[in-house]
């Protein structure tokens, strides 16, 4: 048992940023500050110090045995409200139709929505590109190990969950979408507009047209991504959805990447949470495999463990997963698999 699945500490933020450096993340950018400022946010944030609004979850991946951080995920209890609306386009069809001349049209049109009162967001997945081809599946264990948490915790998260997806990003990370929509309202690059909006989305609303716009006024190239999804998230959308998310016909109105949600009550892993007890032993029939994971002085831990059930509320692991989980035999621990 070599990796362990925990809330991220104080003295994580140099090896976070090295991981961060490999990518990109607009929500987990390789910024020392930003992502100082987050760390702070989610130790405060799993010690209770905050409130929905205001707590994020940040998680991340340790290889115990090279001492690296391999990966990391995100939590956003709360995206949306009075201060900082959650933002997005619906798309919805409009149908047009002459009776002088026999035709008509259905027309897609995308329409601009705030949401004051937003849903919790999950975010921030990465994988170190040397650990993503491993038979541990870490990307799939990082990802689904917030539904765990919050399985064990749903008071601290909105009934709704929502995903952004990343659509096809030309190079240099071009939005065709912002390129054909964004930028004519805002006067702004895509980069730079996505980078204010973290802290202050006030301009989206002020500069971007409340009708509905046409998608047939949009170039091809816009029109061909909306929506979509990068083929390098494709992974995280089949996830997603064997645990019970679907696509909203919601767009990002930055990149027009397509938002995937749930209820929270309704994700698998999240309504197979249930506490046990752990026991551990050296041999034992470890057919199946499942998280195991608990909360103590504000620091969570968790491992995707092999594991055997001979009482219906107990569970039997390795030794190892035990040890890993800083657990002696007879705890609880919260229990789920998909």
């Amino acid at each position: 048992m070599n990796f362990l699945l925990r809330s991220v500490r104080t003295n994580d933020l140099s090896a976070l940023h090295d991981l961060a450096s490999q990518f990109g993340l607009l929500n987990l950018p390789a910024d020392k500050k930003i992502l100082g400022e987050k760390i702070d946010r989610s130790v405060a944030s799993f010690g209770g110090k905050l409130q929905k609004k205001d707590a994020e979850y940040l998680f991340v991946v340790e290889d115990l045995e090279n001492g690296l951080i391999v990966g990391s995920s995100l939590i956003m209890a709360k995206h949306g409200s009075e201060d900082v609306p959650h933002t997005y386009f619906k798309l919805v069809k409009r149908n047009r139709f002459s009776e002088d001349l026999g035709i008509g049209f259905i027309h897609q049109v995308l329409q601009f929505k705030e949401d004051l009162d937003g849903p919790t967001e999950i975010g921030g997945l990465l994988i170190d590109r040397n650990y993503r081809r491993r038979n541990e599946k870490l990307g799939r264990q990082i990802s689904l190990i917030r539904f765990l948490y919050m399985g064990m915790a749903p008071q601290e998260f909105e009934k709704r969950v929502l995903c952004e997806l990343t659509p096809p990003l030309g190079e240099g990370g071009r939005s065709e979408f912002w390129e054909a929509l964004g930028r004519r309202f805002t006067g702004l690059p895509y980069q730079e507009a996505d980078l204010i909006s973290q802290k202050n989305r006030e301009f989206i609303s002020s500069l971007f047209p409340e009708e509905d716009i046409y998608l047939c006024l949009l170039d091809s190239k816009a029109r061909l991504v909306l929506g979509r999804v990068g083929n390098e998230t494709r992974p995280a959308q089949h996830l997603l959805e064997s645990i019970g998310f679907e696509y909203l016909h919601e767009v990002d109105p930055f990149d027009g990447g397509p938002h995937y949600g749930a209820n929270l009550a309704d994700i698998s892993v999240v309504k197979n949470t249930r506490e046990v007890s752990v026991a551990a032993a050296e041999k034992g029939n470890f057919a199946e495999r499942a998280f195991f994971g608990h909360k103590r002085d504000g620091e969570f831990r968790a491992v995707f463990s092999a594991y055997d059930k001979r009482e219906e509320n107990q569970r039997i692991v390795p030794s190892s997963a035990l040890k890993v989980l800083d657990l002696e035999p007879g705890e609880k621990a919260f229990f789920s698999h998909t």
